[in-house]
This record gives structure tokens, C-alpha cells and sequence, in this order.
């Protein structure tokens, strides 16, 4: 089990071992299952744009086929969340922290929401760590309008995937080599999405 968790967190495992329909899975989790924040959405997008033009047979798919299939498991992903939501309500902020859920999750995702308003946030969570997850659920507990909803959902989904894809796609065209710096790449992605989240617990405290 621990081993499979580790593969789960690790972007070059979930495409070693599971290929494109785990890859699509972990993009969907992401933004679909409350637990899904823990995985490395980010940087398996990143890779997935790379590895679609260094090595093409890893993914078996064209990159127009790889940002369709990966925009549509997001978009879904979202729906999901914001099923999720409407039909758990009040009850998630009544929730006890457990050893994966915690309530300052809502708390960051929510600093967000006062912030920018709904329609903003969810655009701009696909790019942050944990409000990404979050966001859509809390759409659906405040009932934001489900057609305005989805209409910022696959506006927030295809920049979040044509964004990264492109950047690992195009990468490898300007620097043939760049596989050999996968770790110094992915860490460099943690780092600069986790700077607004960060700041935001930061100042809570």
C-alpha cells in the first residue's frame, strides 16, 4: 500500500506504470475527490508535455489528443468536486481534522474565494496547490450557478493544461536534454506554486 501511495506522488512512476488512463485518473482525482490534493498534478502535466515530445510512445497519444484527454478528466474532475459539495453543504466545515483531511484547507481555499470572488478563483486554483481540490467543492457548498460554474471550470481547465503541456512540450524543442533535469525542474514547480499558498498560512498565523 505504501508503495503504491509513493508511485501515486511520484510523476514518472504514475506514467511508468499506469501510461495515459492513470495519468488521466490522477488529473481528475486531483480536482474531483477530496483527497486527490496530495498528488502531483502539476508536475504530471509538465512531464506529460515533455515525454509527448521526447519520447511519443510513452503516452501512445499526439498532443492534441494528450491536451483534449487531460482537459476533459479536469473539467470532470471540477464537476465532481462541485457535486460533492452541493451535497455535503454546511457539514464539511463542521468536519473533525483527520490524519489527511484539515480544516485549514477550507480556510486557504476560502481566503481565496473573499478575495477574488468565485469566478476568479476558480480560474486562478488549477495553478495553486490544495485550492485546486478545493475550490469546486466550495462552489458547490456556497451554490454558486452551476452553468457559470462550468463555463469558468473549462476556462480554468484548459489554461491550466495548455499552459503547462505547451511549456514541457516546447522545453524539449529548446533544450533537447532537459529529461536529464526532471528533479530540478519539478522541485523548481513545487517551489513557485507553493509560494502564494504558503504566504496565505503565513499571514494566518
Amino acid at each position: 500500500m505504501w508503495e503504491f501511495l509513493k508511485q501515486l506522488t511520484d510523476p514518472n512512476s504514475i506514467i511508468e506504470y499506469g501510461g495515459l488512463w492513470l495519468l488521466l485518473f490522477v488529473i481528475f482525482a486531483e480536482t474531483g475527490l477530496l483527497v486527490g490534493f496530495f498528488l502531483p498534478g502539476d508536475n504530471l502535466i509538465l512531464l506529460a508535455g515533455i515525454l509527448c515530445k521526447a519520447k511519443p510512445d510513452s503516452l501512445h497519444v499526439g498532443y492534441t489528443e494528450l491536451v483534449t484527454l487531460m482537459t476533459s478528466a479536469a473539467v470532470l474532475g471540477n464537476a465532481t468536486g462541485y457535486w460533492f459539495g452541493s451535497k455535503v453543504g454546511e457539514k464539511l466545515y463542521a468536519r473533525k481534522d483527520g490524519v489527511i483531511f484539515k480544516q485549514k484547507q477550507i480556510e486557504i481555499t476560502k481566503t481565496y474565494y473573499d478575495k477574488y470572488g468565485g469566478n476568479l478563483t476558480l480560474v486562478m486554483a488549477r495553478f495553486l496547490p490544495i485550492v485546486r481540490t478545493f475550490a469546486p467543492i466550495i462552489a458547490g457548498v456556497i451554490k454558486i450557478d452551476f452553468f457559470k460554474f462550468m463555463f469558468f471550470n473549462i476556462v480554468g481547465a484548459i489554461a491550466w493544461i495548455l499552459s503547462l503541456t505547451g511549456i514541457g512540450y516546447f522545453l524539449v524543442q529548446m533544450f533537447p536534454q532537459i529529461t536529464d533535469y526532471m528533479g530540478y525542474i519539478f522541485i523548481a514547480l513545487i517551489l513557485l506554486t507553493a509560494l502564494p499558498i504558503l504566504r496565505i498560512v503565513l499571514k494566518k498565523n
